[in-house]
């Protein structure tokens, strides 16, 4: 119902206005059209807003840069769920990146952009936001299918990832190439944004309306995983104490990355919704930057929830650090090596009767090995 009455104001917008395309106009014209203002000097406003999108720009940087390293170095992580990691963790950089363009091409300074500038500018942040979002769902199916199916890893081959990896990144290049090729509002002046007042009202729906999709979509999955876990926890926890704590972890986890996306999100995607139905109206620019912000910290969180909680990870951190105190120290000694082992192939795991707890599993092969994975559960150690 509320779709409908969605395209029924999109479709009333469209056809009350008028077809005189402005294209030799400059960006300011657009600003000052909808009321926006450009600063003409710097105040204290910009100074907060720039500093503290730089420093987390920074931070950004590093965290999916140190993801990124660990998960090429480190032979283990070498399985589909660990390069979804990985391609999350770039498009999180990538979006830390074009923060920080904007954050540098803002302020009195937007007066100096051309259109086209200005549109890179946009585009760099929608493609970036978009590709870090099709990587949080990418990553919700995988967990999703390997929970429910009770595998050690995804089956999904390497092509299947590669082929997956490109689809996200084509799905965010051609988010951030619309605005600037097609819906645009160069040609309907009662149609542009407040947020940015180049952008078509009606793209900035689509976008905030297809965004609350995906997190619903999310939601669905990661509350099947919710019910599922919680009936084995409930059928276990008399045979397994150690279980139980698994599925703590697991529910813990969970609950960190929907409450992490929900905080992030939802006031920035709230604010674009608001600003394409409602215009002027929404005094959306009263805190625009600021949602903005909060939206990017997302790209923090997820390396924090995603890697952080994976103790091989913390181990792989700490030889990169180590590597690089030890090139900065000058030593002669070489530091060990960051490669640990090479990928475990691939095994059923089967129950078997160890000690006195019925539940623990291992793959077939695993008497014969003393490094091999021991699953108790869920868990999974070496």
């Amino acid at each position: 119902m509320w779709l409908n009455l969605i395209l029924l104001h999109v479709t009333a917008m469209e056809s009350s206005t008028p077809n005189t395309c402005y294209y030799s106009h400059n960006v300011t014209f657009f600003y000052n059209h909808v009321g926006k203002k450009i600063s003409v000097a710097w105040t204290t406003r910009d100074y907060v807003v720039i500093g503290l999108g730089l420093t987390v720009c920074f931070i950004v940087v590093l965290a999916n840069l140190m993801v990124m390293v660990a998960v090429f170095m480190n032979r283990r992580f070498h399985f589909p769920i660990y390069y979804l990691l990985g391609n999350m963790a770039a498009a999180d950089l990538f979006a830390g990146v074009a923060y920080a363009n904007l954050m540098l091409n803002t302020g009195p300074w937007t007066s100096t952009l051309t259109k086209e500038q200005w549109y890179i500018r946009g585009a760099l942040i929608d493609i970036s936001l978009t590709a870090s979002v099709a990587n949080l769902l990418a990553v919700a199916v995988e967990r999703h299918q390997t929970i429910l199916t009770m595998q050690l890893h995804s089956k999904m081959s390497k092509r299947r990832v590669v082929l997956l990896i490109v689809c996200i990144w084509a799905v965010g290049i051609a988010m951030g190439l619309v605005p600037s090729m097609l819906w645009n509002c160069e040609c309907h002046l009662d149609d542009c944004s407040t947020i940015a007042p180049l952008y078509s009202r009606r793209f900035l729906v689509f976008w905030a309306v297809l965004n609350l999709l995906t997190f619903f979509i999310m939601v669905a999955m990661y509350t099947r995983i919710f019910i599922y876990v919680r009936y084995q926890s409930l059928y276990v926890s008399q045979h397994s104490s150690e279980h139980s704590q698994t599925v703590f972890n697991l529910m813990k986890t969970i609950s960190m990355v929907l409450g992490a996306f929900v905080i992030c999100w939802t006031p920035g995607l709230m604010t674009l919704l608001l600003d394409g139905l409602l215009g002027r109206n929404s005094h959306a620019n009263d805190y625009e930057k600021f949602c903005l912000v909060i939206a990017e910290c997302n790209s923090l969180v997820n390396p924090v929830i995603y890697s952080l909680r994976d103790e091989e990870m913390r181990r792989t951190f700490k030889r990169i650090l180590c590597c690089l105190c030890w090139r900065g120290g000058g030593r002669q000694r070489e530091p060990p090596p960051v490669e640990i082992d090479s990928p475990l192939p691939e095994e059923p795991l089967i129950c078997v009767q160890k000690s006195d707890d019925p539940t623990l599993c291992l793959p077939q092969d695993a008497n014969n090995k003393d490094d091999g994975w021991t699953m108790v559960g869920n868990e999974i150690s070496t």
